[in-house]
């Protein structure tokens, strides 16, 4: 793919609550403070061609097309155009990937692309969707609040309890021992006072995981009528990723010249859709479409940031797929740092780049997943 990262960077992430470290600021200011740094740290972001963000919940501080209020906010050039994409938690990879995807095709030479959410002021499903109740759909393609997925899931893939605390301990061990390794957040930008992410819980340890019960069985009993049977709930609040505040933004643009410097080459990008009752999986086959693309395995990544979307969907990765632990998730995981919808993807890109500059690694992958069968998966070269 001719397409290049020159730069992406990320807010820390702060707790979806009126006194959040990140909340008195709006999504537009999110979205400015990164412009703002990627000026200060060499590029030229305001005269980019366009602005693409993905963003989950486009209602009240989110709405009226929060790509385009960004960009008016930001002092992006005022011929680019701007829009805003929901794909659900794989929003801000889809901006980057179509982004990306526009430069390859000649279209623009040169984007801004990422995305933000802020769940302090629009809330999980705040856009009241009539998709989200509507039993006229069939019993497979209703929608099915993500965590039911991620219980029946683990039911279905006889992901064992033990191993979702297993996974819950790693993210938080791991990310507090990236807070103590510049390298690891080295493209985490601070806005005001949020400087770390405030969702991590260090004191978290194996007895307080294993003493957890699991939280989600009132929430399946108002999806019953979709489900098929019942669930044997397994996932506890530590299990799932923190609702929080948050923001990631790329410059995409072509081929280096003129001393111009990249930071990653896109080698390949990839979507999928799934079955939407398996709803997480999506990003498994997403993943899969992008290493074929790439002519490329698990086993030739140096490092990969695999959405911890809920602890099954890690367990699965380890337990199933070729992958080294050691080079997974080596900042630390959604589990401990928390998931602002429309933002993820573009900051597990950011946390890549960060992770690959670390071990000078070479090639990585970023896979993210999402409700109702959606998922998206990057690879990229690391350039010297």
């Amino acid at each position: 793919m001719d397409a290049w990262i020159y730069d992406a960077v990320r807010t820390p992430r702060g707790k979806a609550r009126p006194d959040g470290s990140l909340a008195a600021n709006t999504p537009q200011a999110l979205v400015g403070a990164l412009v703002d740094a990627l000026e200060t740290r060499g590029q030229d972001p305001r005269a980019s061609q366009a602005m693409v963000l993905g963003c989950v919940g486009q209602i009240g501080d989110q709405g009226g097309n929060i790509a385009l209020v960004s960009k008016l906010h930001s002092g992006v050039a005022e011929d680019a155009y701007a829009f805003t994409l929901n794909n659900y938690c794989v929003s801000g990879l889809t901006a980057i990937g179509h982004a990306a995807t526009m430069i390859a095709g000649g279209a623009i030479d040169r984007a801004l692309a990422g995305g933000v959410e802020m769940m302090s002021r629009v809330p999980f499903m705040g856009d009241n969707a009539g998709y989200y109740t509507d039993a006229s759909f069939p019993k497979r393609s209703r929608y099915i609040p993500v965590v039911v997925a991620a219980d029946r899931l683990a039911q279905a893939e006889d992901v064992s309890r033990e191993q979702l605390d297993a996974v819950a301990l790693a993210s938080q061990v791991r990310t507090g021992q990236a807070e103590a390794n510049p390298a690891l957040i080295a493209s985490r930008i601070a806005v005001g006072a949020a400087a770390a992410e405030e969702c991590a819980r260090p004191q978290t340890t194996a007895e307080s995981l294993a003493a957890m019960p699991a939280a989600f069985a009132p929430l399946a009993a108002t999806y019953a009528e979709a489900l098929d049977g019942p669930i044997d709930h397994r996932h506890t609040i530590a299990h799932a990723p923190p609702v929080c505040d948050g923001a990631g933004l790329a410059v995409v643009g072509g081929a280096p010249s003129g001393g111009c410097k990249a930071r990653a080459r896109i080698l390949a990008y990839a979507e999928s859709g799934g079955d939407p009752q398996a709803s997480l999986l999506a990003g498994f086959s997403a993943m899969d479409k992008a290493l074929a693309r790439a002519g490329l395995t698990l086993a030739d990544m140096d490092r990969v940031e695999f959405m911890e979307a809920f602890a099954v969907t890690i367990a699965k990765f380890l337990r199933d797929r070729p992958a080294d632990p050691a080079k997974v998730n080596v900042g630390g995981g959604h589990l401990a740092k928390g998931h602002p919808m429309g933002a993820t993807g573009a900051i597990l890109l950011s946390s890549l780049l960060d992770a690959l500059d670390a071990a000078d690694g070479r090639l990585g992958l970023v896979v993210a997943t999402g409700a109702a069968g959606v998922g998206a998966a990057m690879v990229v070269e690391r350039l010297a």
